[in-house]
């Protein structure tokens, strides 16, 4: 596993991906649509609840308002056509990239027969997925055994050489990870990507 500098914990585990949760981690994850989770977190925090009641209103658009959306412009359409979750589901990480729809890969997790069952998960139907996307645990994942699943699955450093022709910037403008769970996990994949960018540049 790729050592991370003391700032970040790689051996952080959260208590629950589940009840009892803060308002707003367990609105957020509800809402797969990239867009409306941006205008869902800023509407959180300025308090417009009416607002916030819209945007919660459905977590999965329907497909008359998907492709009026992506008419207005392709980047609204990012995480819209992500997989439905279970009943019993919650998206635990994301990684939005900066392609012309703003593909959004995600984690899930579930608890089943008392473990904790995970799947990564794309929009193209697992078509952008390379490798194991899915694992058991018997408790939530450390940050650093999150990411090292999660990119297993879905190698990120790939998908940036392929879009930026390793120019480190422009790679590290690409992507944005987020986790109502793992606050750490934007910087530990930025880590990652300078390192592998240094290791593949020497």
């Amino acid at each position: 596993m790729t050592k991370a500098p003391k700032s970040i914990n790689l051996d952080f585990r959260p208590a629950t991906y589940f009840w009892p949760l803060n308002l707003e981690k367990h609105l957020l994850s509800h809402v797969k649509g990239a867009k409306r989770r941006e205008a869902l977190k800023a509407a959180i925090a300025s308090n417009e609840f009416a607002q916030v009641f819209e945007l919660i209103g459905d977590s999965e658009l329907p497909d008359e308002v998907r492709e009026a959306s992506g008419r207005i412009h392709p980047a609204y359409l990012g995480g819209e056509f992500l997989p439905a979750r279970e009943d019993s589901e919650v998206e635990i990480a994301r990684i939005t990239i900066a392609s012309t729809t703003s593909d959004v890969t995600s984690v899930y997790a579930r608890f089943e027969n008392g473990m904790l069952h995970y799947r990564v998960v794309d929009e193209y139907e697992g078509e952008t997925l390379s490798g194991p996307a899915a694992c058991t645990s018997d408790k939530p994942l450390t940050l650093g055994e999150l990411v090292e699943f999660f990119d297993g699955a879905w190698p990120l450093m790939d998908v940036l050489e392929m879009n930026c022709e390793e120019n480190l910037r422009d790679m590290l403008r690409f992507f944005h990870a987020e986790s109502a769970f793992y606050p750490q996990i934007d910087a530990l994949y930025r880590l990652r990507v300078r390192k592998a960018h240094r290791a593949n540049s020497g």
